[in-house]
């Protein structure tokens, strides 16, 4: 495990990039969750304010097919890597500004676009995978205008249809274990696309456990969203992006101590 001196990080940053990122106890997954808390709490309007934003310019980038959620999936990245350098600011007693959501869009936006292309063209083809298990002989009987066989050939590709859904989510997962940390990667330490990309791959592989945990504890948590008819949503995505910060801090940078201070 080596550690590595920043290289000109946004706001005079000092943090140090542990490689291949450590491995952290059990607990972890839920003390992340605790240390995004603390986090969101230092600023929770603005929190919330930035993530309306984001869902407002998806929306609107929505209203072009395809193309539009094409554009909005390649620049993810760069959106996700302005929220990690928001959360750094608030971290240590500064500001949450809005202009920190676009922050991508000025340094090392090509290496974010990248991830976001990677990302897209991996998503694209675990797709149509999904598709060549799912979907042909239905297309096939809607072909032929014949609704009663194409009913039918539904029902008989029930089984290839959950085969279809289990490799999707096969390889969903790991194309996740791949982008997770990518953005903070790249964004506060230079780590070119690829690199920071496999260096995710590999500390959420060494990590399983608090993952898996931490899973469990936001999936809980997303029930308070939907039992508010998804108000509950407007905390619960700003906890998702301060406790994946969290997790970031405490297995790639030097110390292991919790994103926040208290």
């Amino acid at each position: 495990m080596s550690t590595i001196e920043t290289p000109a990080l946004p706001a005079g940053d000092d943090l140090k990039l542990i490689l291949p990122g450590k491995r952290v106890p059990f607990g972890a997954g839920a003390a992340w969750v605790g240390d995004g808390w603390r986090l969101f709490m230092k600023a929770p309007l603005m929190w919330v304010v930035s993530v309306l934003v984001l869902i407002v310019i998806a929306v609107i980038a929505g209203i072009v097919p395809i193309l539009g959620n094409i554009a909005f999936q390649l620049l993810s990245p760069v959106f996700a890597a302005g929220f990690v350098v928001a959360a750094r600011s608030v971290e240590r007693g500064g500001e949450f500004e809005l202009e920190h959501l676009f922050a991508g869009f000025k340094t090392r936006f090509m290496p974010l676009f990248i991830v976001g292309a990677i990302f897209t063209v991996a998503a694209v083809v675990i797709l149509l995978v999904c598709a060549a298990f799912m979907g042909f002989s239905v297309f096939t009987a809607m072909m032929a205008g014949d609704s009663e066989q194409a009913a039918a050939a539904l029902a008989a590709s029930l089984l290839t249809i959950a085969a279809g859904l289990l490799v999707m989510t096969a390889l969903l997962v790991p194309l996740t274990m791949l982008y997770w940390f990518a953005p903070a990667l790249v964004m506060m330490h230079d780590v070119p696309p690829w690199e920071a990309m496999k260096a995710s791959f590999g500390a959420c592989l060494r990590n399983f456990l608090p993952f898996l945990l931490y899973g469990l504890v936001m999936g809980a948590l997303s029930l308070l969203g939907i039992i508010t008819f998804g108000l509950g949503f407007l905390v619960w995505v700003p906890l998702a992006i301060t406790s994946t910060y969290a997790s970031y801090r405490q297995i790639f940078t030097e110390g292991g101590e919790p994103a926040v201070s208290f």
